[in-house]
């Protein structure tokens, strides 16, 4: 995972502490809110003291940040036997396409979406938060990627920003609304073939001729 730096200074971390306090203020989010969800019930699930929470996030906003930001970093952190390779772009879009669909399709994932979208206009500070740690650092990560591929000459150069975003915008069409809608999820086999297909129409704009 990939914390903001707002520890107090000369502070360690410890990761085991950490774990519990993201993971109980994961769960506090998607069920009460942003809002609803305060620093006590935080300490209380995680058990640890709010006082240890605040020398780690300042605010609320600050921990929600990080919640989210864990849960982008999974898309980048690869198993064994994958790698980011430069030199083969269609396998490694296909990786990040099939890690991008999985952390969308999660429920927690889904039910977050759908209260931030619902408040959004009123809980401004958690928006912002959110789409700092969502979708610009995913849009960060794969222009990274392509940057690679074009200097090792595997993509034809182009606006490596806007085509990060287009590749991840082609996975957000009909199925996922209809996800998100709660009216049932595609099937892990048409899944794959979104992923499949994604890649090929992005190879066709930006591969080599």
């Amino acid at each position: 995972m990939t914390e903001p730096t707002l520890s107090r200074p000369g502070r360690p971390r410890d990761p085991e502490r950490m774990r519990r306090v993201i993971d109980a203020a994961s769960r506090q989010f998607l069920e009460q809110g942003f809002e609803r969800t305060s620093m006590d019930a935080v300490a209380r699930e995680s058990g640890v003291s709010k006082m240890t929470i605040y020398s780690y996030f300042p605010t609320k906003a600050a921990l929600f940040e990080a919640v989210i930001g864990q849960r982008t970093d999974t898309v980048f952190d690869l198993d064994a036997g994958e790698t980011l390779e430069p030199r083969a772009p269609a396998a490694t879009l296909s990786v990040i396409g099939r890690r991008f669909l999985a952390l969308m399709r999660a429920d927690e994932v889904m039910g977050r979406h759908r209260v931030l979208f619902a408040a959004a206009g009123i809980q401004h500070e958690a928006c912002a938060a959110f789409f700092r740690q969502g979708p610009e650092k995913l849009i960060g990560g794969v222009r990274d990627y392509l940057d690679q591929a074009v200097a090792a000459g595997a993509l034809r150069p182009h606006d490596t920003r806007v085509a990060a975003d287009q590749f991840l915008s082609l996975f957000l069409g009909g199925s996922h609304i209809r996800a998100m809608l709660g009216l049932g999820k595609p099937s892990p086999e048409e899944d794959a073939r979104l992923v499949q297909a994604n890649v090929d129409l992005f190879m066709r704009a930006y591969g080599m001729l």
